[in-house]
């Protein structure tokens, strides 16, 4: 059977990771994420970082023990049972289907605004259509495009920093008060006279959107190099990377408007940008909000095609259709395809009613990491084993394999009660379609 081309290395998988996760999704949701903060966006960013790497961790274990481009699937059915691993992996297939036609959606809408004479179905399909072609070639020209596409985004950030502390040092501060710019307002993004650790727990439990998908990399395990190595440094390097880059945007953006009083928080990181900037950079700041939604797309349509082509594989979908690798370009072109038809279903969906499938099934698919990895150590305790302990009495093994997971799936539990419940509703019915 034809099988996947071993050909990516460390750093072009962190950066299908980072595009994943998009960079700049931490300045289209500034606004609306301080509000629920109370002005310390950064210190939700940080705690939120620190949660998740815990489930990180998770990852990276289960994929030095299967390397695999199930994922979170392949995990639950290996160590826990093929039943669940198969409801796991449907579950998750919520994450995977209805993410890219979130962010084809998101970028659709953008340019609807700007030029309304112009169908939406146009926009939608140039995006899917270009997206779709990219990831039919293979991982090689797609790890191309991500590098160009992220270091756009990246220096767009860098210039929205850059314009923030001159707009500071000239003393023109979006947003300040009437007492100006002091030395405490360099601490004040962290912590200020408005906030809570209520609300920093709360900011922090919004914020964890901005990481799903840190995760997809572990899908790309059987076109990695020495993937039992190379896989779990990606997806903790992914986590980290993306922690701290969102830690330090959200706090230029806190030091640059402090505070948490938006005339309309989902716009106010523009308005911001075109303050500092001026119309200019405003134009250039929502150009890359509509590229940040085709960057994204790529590795997300990507990452889903490869888990429905291990569940394929493995007979649990399918293996006529899901479970083939085309022989010429060496990728599972009819999950690529069906990912791109789904998203039309994006004509007859709002963004708010697409994203509720979206949480639930990518927080599924971490309870479940952390759950196989406590399951893969009950499996192992009695004797030397894969995971690398001897005995029993390993205190420092038992806290790896248990106490930590353990630690990742109670800040999942903790995140998922804050989905709302018509997510939680649409979640529960597709699981009971998998059921039967």
């Amino acid at each position: 059977m034809t099988q996947l081309n071993r050909t990516i290395s460390l750093w072009p998988l962190v950066l299908f990771g980072i595009a994943y996760v998009s960079p700049f999704i931490v300045l289209t949701t500034a606004g609306s994420f301080s509000e629920i903060a109370q002005g310390a966006l950064p210190s939700a960013y940080l705690l939120t970082t620190v949660a998740m790497i815990f489930t990180a961790f998770s990852y990276a274990k289960m994929a030095r023990l299967y390397p695999s481009a199930g994922s979170a699937y392949t995990y639950a059915r290996k160590t826990l049972d093929s039943r669940i691993g198969f409801m796991v992996g449907w579950v998750t297939l919520l994450d995977y289907f209805f993410l890219p036609m979130v962010v084809w959606l998101i970028g659709t809408a953008y340019l609807t605004s700007a030029f309304p004479a112009v169908p939406a179905w146009v926009f939608l399909t140039a995006f899917i259509g270009l997206t779709t072609a990219i990831n039919i070639i293979g991982v090689k020209v797609a790890t191309k495009v991500n590098i160009v596409l992220i270091s756009f985004q990246l220096l767009v950030i860098a210039l929205f920093i850059i314009f923030t502390v001159v707009s500071i040092s000239n003393g023109q501060i979006y947003g300040a008060g009437p007492e100006g710019f002091t030395v405490g307002s360099l601490f004040a993004p962290f912590w200020n006279s408005g906030t809570s650790l209520t609300a920093i727990t709360a900011g922090a439990a919004v914020a964890a959107y901005s990481f799903i998908g840190f995760d997809a990399v572990s899908t790309f395990a059987e076109e990695t190099v020495d993937p039992r190595k190379t896989v779990p440094k990606a997806i903790i390097l992914t986590a980290l990377i993306a922690g701290v880059l969102f830690a330090t945007v959200a706090y230029f953006f806190q030091l640059g408007h402090p505070g948490y009083a938006f005339e309309d928080p989902d716009s106010a990181p523009l308005q911001m940008a075109k303050t500092i900037g001026g119309n200019f950079f405003g134009a250039v700041f929502l150009a890359t909000v509509i590229m940040t939604q085709f960057t994204a797309g790529i590795p997300i349509q990507s990452a889903g095609a490869r888990l429905m082509y291990a569940m394929g594989r493995d007979g649990v979908l399918p293996r006529a259709v899901f479970g083939r690798i085309s022989q010429k370009t060496q990728t599972p072109v009819i999950n690529i395809l069906l990912t791109g038809v789904i998203g039309f279903i994006a004509l007859a969906l709002t963004v708010s009613s697409s994203t509720s499938f979206i949480n639930f099934g990518a927080f599924i698919a971490f309870a479940f990491v952390n759950i196989s990895v406590i399951g893969q150590f009950l499996r192992d305790r009695r004797q030397p084993n894969a995971t690398g302990a001897t005995k029993n009495t390993d205190i420092l093994h038992t806290l790896s394999w248990v106490v930590q997971p353990a630690i990742g799936l109670a800040v999942i539990i903790y995140l998922m009660g804050h989905l709302d419940g018509h997510a939680l509703r649409l979640g529960g019915i597709w699981a009971v379609l998998g059921l039967t």
